[in-house]
């Protein structure tokens, strides 16, 4: 959720048509995706991200809807399969799926799953969701989940796959699981240097080979401001992504970020925040050094204005986007 002007929070209604407004401003300014995540929280307007993309599928033209992610565990996999088919359909074929065990766990208790059972959810939910978007009838017999019988799920996807995505907290099982399924992968890199993470993009090529499937799109997602100059960027980050990040830390009994971990963070780490020069250089080199296929910039962290949220946008759109393609294009030359 975003705060007004004078301090105050946003209605849930006030940020949930402007989110709208903000994914058709990116569709309008020609960005690749859209992605929403799934959070119970009240910090978090979106609980439903797929009734959101599906209100821009039918306000947008091009732009492809995604989750960012929907957390598999505490769901059913044959609900979430028809959801995706109906917005696939509405969307005319813009629709993906990001799938997840999630960074939080408020769904679990919400909705009656065990936290114990954190990673079999996980493992036969993806097992079972799999079957459906491969199969046309399955036959399912599950612990965790309900059995099926030659079932056919309705609606159904036309014409091709729908593409899926796994995103990746930092474990090697989760890189081996998405080669497994033949997934495409995205890896959340929230804090540290994303060079780091160059080991799991490696096992999951390897894996790919030793399972057979197909290496496909690799992705990394981080924190993100823009503004027209860096010190204005830095000041807006160290109000809004340290208060975010300092409410996860009381709920998880982390330290509250320090301006010297923050300094790291914006210089070396995880946060992209700076001038359009700034962060298009260091996008660049993410890009370059981990030979990833996309980046997802996550632009709304801790409750930012909403005038700061569109300019991110713009500046994304207009100017770093083009800028990050004419350095790796200078690069390969």
């Amino acid at each position: 959720m975003a705060f007004n002007e004078d301090g105050s929070k946003m209605t849930y209604r006030e940020s949930l048509q402007n989110i709208l407004k903000e994914g058709q401003l990116a569709d309008a300014l020609g960005i690749d995706i859209f992605a929403l995540g799934e959070h119970h929280r009240e910090e978090y307007s979106i609980s439903s991200p797929e009734i959101m993309l599906a209100a821009l599928a039918s306000s947008t033209s091009r732009i492809k809807l995604s989750t960012a992610v929907t957390v598999l565990s505490s769901d059913d996999p044959v609900r979430i399969y028809e959801r995706f088919a109906t917005l696939d359909g509405i969307s005319n074929g813009r629709a993906q799926i990001m799938l997840g065990r999630g960074s939080f766990t408020e769904s679990f208790p919400l909705f009656g799953y065990d936290l114990e059972k954190y990673t079999k959810l996980f493992d036969e939910k993806l097992a079972l969701f799999n079957e459906l978007i491969t199969k046309d009838k399955v036959t399912w017999s599950g612990e965790e989940t309900q059995n099926l019988a030659n079932q056919t799920v309705y609606p159904r996807i036309e014409k091709h796959q729908l593409p899926v995505f796994i995103g990746i907290g930092g474990t090697p099982e989760s890189v081996l699981r998405t080669a497994r399924y033949n997934y495409a992968m995205m890896i959340a890199i929230i804090g540290g240097e994303a060079i780091r993470f160059e080991p799991y993009i490696e096992l999951y090529k390897n894996a790919t080979e030793e399972y057979g499937t197909q290496v496909h799109q690799i992705g990394v997602h981080s924190h993100g401001i823009i503004t027209e100059t860096d010190q204005e960027a830095y000041d807006i980050g160290w109000k809004y992504i340290k208060q975010s990040m300092d409410k996860v830390g009381r709920d998880r009994g982390w330290p509250e970020m320090t301006q010297k971990r923050y300094d790291f963070e914006v210089g070396q780490g995880a946060y992209y925040v700076g001038s359009v020069e700034t962060v298009a250089q260091k996008i660049a080199q993410t890009t370059s050094e981990l030979g990833i296929d996309r980046f997802d910039l996550v632009y709304g962290t801790g409750g930012q204005l909403e005038k700061t949220r569109l300019e991110t946008i713009k500046l994304y759109a207009t100017k770093v986007i083009p800028r990050v393609k004419e350095i790796l294009v200078k690069a390969g030359d």
